[in-house]
């Protein structure tokens, strides 16, 4: 018999256990230990429950995508700072409009730079119509933020989509971007947990221009993948100029740092037709599921 053939459960749930808790005055007061455990805040948020505190982070997400149907992804990661174009395009003639030479100068920069969000938005339309015309299962998961994280949830979100964002506290609050399916959107405090689920379902990450943080998320799936931790994946870089500028691999095979074949770990992008024409390729695309 599965527990779901049970007719009355035997127990109450623990929901159903904090509904009904009566209040007991001489021993809910602060700093009595009265509370139960799974209740009891003060108590959860201890240094030595980190390891609690870790696994609910790594189960919480886990639980509720399985829960969504959410098997596969693709993941797209670049910068919180690279603006739609429009927005770009506002800052520059506002900066012409004040005579404000450098700030001019920023804005043409961020105007030349918004064609990645576009390609962004572009790419997960394209990734999240093909996907749905052929019956895969397979979602965009982004950071959650702005920037890049935007456009990716933004068009799957205008191609009908659900999509994933896996947000992060950070110093400066990140607020989830308007665009993520709200069942799919995700807080995260560890850092090391978020990428786990970046990597858990997807089947091709697809990385825009970034700074620390996209190179951090870069990485370590490259590593993962070059010492056989992880599965092979497509691993699109978009805009080669950027990244072979800010990349040096001809250095990095010449000097031994790195084996030859590893440079052929991930492939060069420079259109949303270019990097879904790579992915479509893939035999994981209508047949992924969870590793």
């Amino acid at each position: 018999m599965k527990p779901t053939d049970v007719p009355t459960r035997n127990f109450p749930t623990a929901k159903e256990e904090c509904r009904t808790l009566q209040p007991h005055p001489d021993y809910d007061k602060p700093g009595s230990a009265y509370e139960l455990a799974f209740k009891d805040e003060s108590f959860l948020l201890r240094q030595d429950m980190r390891a609690v505190r870790m696994q609910l982070e790594l189960m919480k997400p886990e639980l509720l995508l399985d829960e969504q149907g959410v098997h596969a992804t693709i993941v797209i990661f670049g910068s919180a700072r690279i603006l739609p174009a429009e927005a770009a395009q506002a800052l520059l003639t506002v900066a012409e409009d004040r005579g404000d030479d450098a700030g001019a100068a920023k804005a043409r920069r961020q105007l030349a730079m918004s064609r990645y969000y576009e390609e962004a938005r572009r790419f997960a339309h394209i990734a999240t119509s093909a996907c749905a015309e052929r019956g895969c299962p397979v979602v965009i998961a982004t950071g959650g933020g702005p920037g890049i994280m935007e456009a990716g949830n933004r068009g799957a979100f205008e191609a009908g989509g659900k999509s994933v964002g896996l947000n992060i506290v950070l110093p400066h609050e990140q607020y989830p971007n308007p665009y993520i399916t709200p069942e799919l959107c995700f807080r995260f405090h560890y850092f090391g947990l978020r990428k786990m689920h970046f990597l858990m379902r997807s089947i091709a990450l697809v990385c825009f221009p970034g700074g620390f943080g996209t190179l951090d998320e870069l990485f370590e799936t490259l590593t993962l993948i070059q010492t056989g931790k992880s599965r092979p994946r497509p691993i699109l870089l978009f805009g080669r100029d950027f990244w072979t500028r800010l990349i040096n691999v001809d250095l990095l095979l010449e000097t031994g740092m790195i084996s030859p074949g590893d440079e052929k770990l991930f492939h060069y992008v420079e259109t949303a037709e270019e990097a879904w024409a790579v992915i479509q390729g893939q035999p994981e695309l209508c047949n992924a599921s969870p590793t």
